[in-house]
């Protein structure tokens, strides 16, 4: 229907959409307060910590949000994030309705007096739980294996408790467990093996515990004879431990220097190993570019001197490759790679089939022994970091119809990485940095790097992060707490792009700010629109050209962009759309363009543009 329309007329009628969405969006869900209710009928409340604040009268939407220990992931939304309960002098039970919770990712109920077991279905009831602190309580029982269910657990306390019964291997599973406390207990059987390492201090005091990091199993089964032999003997023990603590001592205190020594003189070594596989070659996407060999991406980046570095990042070293006849590639060096040379091929065949017009192409790869390489079209004009950021070196500020048309294209590229691409792909680093522009200033989203395909059938569910983060300044703020990037988390990492293009403004280090502020570019955002100030955010040399109706607009789209929840965060789809409404008037637009998604294929975008729910 839309394509009958005339396409103003669609825009318009997007632009009323999204509007709404971002300035009324009010997701009230009955299920949170429910769930707020049934966890104070469930407990004892002798200090009426719960009963003088959780006041239920409020019909107001957000109201539960003020409920002392709530946390919401809006304060206008009800639903519960966090609920920290600690030490309130609660009693009884596990609390029961925290399954209503439905968004809950963090429970602390340390030092109160709860008892009884830990309920054996627990992840039926916190399936999304990133904390639970259950420390400082009288909790007995076992541990329940059901906790592996929690497959998004990062904090697991259940320190000064009644618990008993061995550690339940399934536990191990968690492969997000990063800390993990059971001392001061009852247990007993040996320790699994965790995949971290865990100190002593977070097993101790349970009387039957045995294994890495405490005492070795067998030797805690000798005989109370046998430690009283050990005790007798204990001076001269002592004194053979404090001879050879101090020669270990000695020899350890220089193997730091000598690692040092062996990673720089490994690193040295690096281009020289490599010069045996010179013969390798180059598996290239496009019949367009001349086969290669390794020896050529070698003799065109001068055995990848340090002269040739374009650019640097967490995931590798650019280069600027010179050809022979004058042309020019860029070649990535990635950082060592967890991947085998099958799983990356594999990889790289799916991102060398991926192209748009703003994306930077990727033509081809090398792998030589431990090394991956990546060959990619050149871009003469370098970052737009670099084009924004240092103008003040070259003289020469970037206008804002430059601006506006860069935006456009790098939202229009990402739009397609997430709702067109077949399969989707979230980028998980987009930064200034990553956005090149070509001798037209026609931006190109560069860096898949870090890149996660997202499964074409299940595009509902999110992708595991694994604790790879875009760089600071750009990442969402739930990252951290969640460890699971989302196309949310790409929504909010491009709003940091849009704010440096109308503000002028790095990611941090702010030039235009208090010298007393010490936060981001978002927190300052964030504090200035808190006071009615956003406007003196907008770049000055932009002001005053005929634009100022465009540059509050267009800041308008990055904050919505922005938000710390990522359910009110725009889709990328909504982004490009409201740009390109913005846009118009410069005539930067395809009028050919669809202004709807597939709907085969992006389902769960359309459910976001859904205001009412």
């Amino acid at each position: 229907m839309c394509m009958a329309m005339h396409r103003s007329v669609c825009a318009t009628l997007l632009q009323t959409i999204f509007w709404c969405s971002i300035t009324n969006i009010c997701y009230g869900t009955q299920t949170d307060i429910e769930c707020l209710r049934k966890i104070q009928l469930s407990l004892r409340d002798p200090l009426d910590s719960l009963k003088s604040s959780w006041n239920f009268s409020n019909k107001t939407e957000g109201a539960i949000c003020m409920f002392h220990g709530v946390e919401c992931w809006h304060p206008d939304e009800n639903r519960v994030l966090n609920l920290h309960l600690s030490n309130m002098g609660l009693e009884g039970p596990f609390p029961s309705g925290l399954e209503n919770c439905t968004s809950l990712t963090g429970l602390d109920l340390s030092s109160n007096s709860l008892s009884g077991s830990i309920p054996a279905d627990i992840s039926r009831k916190i399936p999304y739980i990133t904390s639970l602190d259950l420390s400082f309580n009288h909790f007995t029982g076992e541990i329940p294996a059901n906790l592996s269910n929690c497959s998004y657990l990062n904090v697991l306390s259940l320190q000064h408790n009644r618990l008993s019964g061995q550690i339940p291997g399934q536990l191990t599973t968690l492969s997000r467990l990063t800390s993990l406390n059971v001392a001061d207990n009852m247990l007993s059987g040996q320790i699994p093996a965790f995949h971290t390492s865990f100190s002593a201090a977070n097993f101790a005091n349970n009387p039957g515990l045995c294994g890495t990091p405490l005492n070795d199993c067998t030797s805690s089964k000798k005989s109370y004879t046998a430690v009283i032999i050990g005790s007798a003997s204990g001076a001269v023990v002592f004194l053979t431990i404090t001879v050879v603590g101090v020669v270990i001592y000695f020899c350890l205190r220089k193997l730091p220097v000598k690692k040092k020594e062996k990673d720089v003189e490994e690193e040295n070594k690096r281009a020289k190993t490599i010069k045996g596989a010179k013969g390798i070659k180059v598996s290239m996407f496009e019949n367009s570019v001349s086969k290669m060999k390794l020896s050529d991406l070698m003799k065109a980046t001068n055995d990848f001197s340090n002269d040739n570095i374009i650019g640097s990042g967490r995931t590798g070293t650019m280069y600027k490759a010179t050809l022979p006849d004058g042309s020019f590639l860029a070649i990535k060096r990635l950082q060592d790679s967890q991947h085998s040379s099958s799983q990356f091929e594999s990889e790289m065949a799916t991102l060398g089939s991926v192209r748009h017009p703003n994306l930077v192409p990727l033509l081809g790869y090398c792998v030589a022994k431990k090394e991956r390489l990546l060959v990619y079209k050149h871009m003469p004009k370098g970052t737009l970091y670099d084009q924004l950021h240092q103008a003040d070196m070259i003289d020469k500020v970037m206008e804002w119809p430059l601006r506006l048309r860069i935006s456009i294209g790098a939202a229009r590229g990402l739009q397609w990485l997430h709702h067109s691409c077949n399969p989707r792909i979230l980028h998980r680093n987009i930064s200034s940095k990553c956005i090149l522009l070509d001798e037209d200033d026609e931006p190109k989203i560069s860096d898949f790097g870090l890149a996660w395909l997202m499964n074409p059938i299940d595009t509902h569910l999110s992708t595991f992060v694994n604790g790879e983060f875009g760089d600071f300044g750009y990442v969402a703020p739930e990252y951290a707490r969640t460890l699971v990037a989302t196309p949310k988390g790409d929504v909010y990492s491009f709003g940091v792009v849009l704010l440096e293009l109308v503000t002028g403004e790095r990611p941090t280090h702010l030039s235009n700010a208090p010298e007393s502020f010490k936060g981001s570019l978002v927190e300052w955002i964030t504090y200035l629109s808190s006071n009615s100030l956003l406007q003196d955010a907008i770049d000055k040399s932009l002001i005053g050209k005929d634009h100022d109706s465009e540059l509050l607009q267009f800041m308008k789209v990055a904050c919505a962009c922005v938000l710390s929840a990522p359910k009110e965060r725009p889709t990328m789809f909504e982004v490009y759309q409201i740009l390109r409404a913005i846009g118009e008037g410069n005539h930067f637009t395809a009028a050919d363009e669809i202004l709807l998604p597939p709907l085969s294929t992006d389902a769960d975008s359309l459910d976001e543009l859904i205001v009412a729910k």
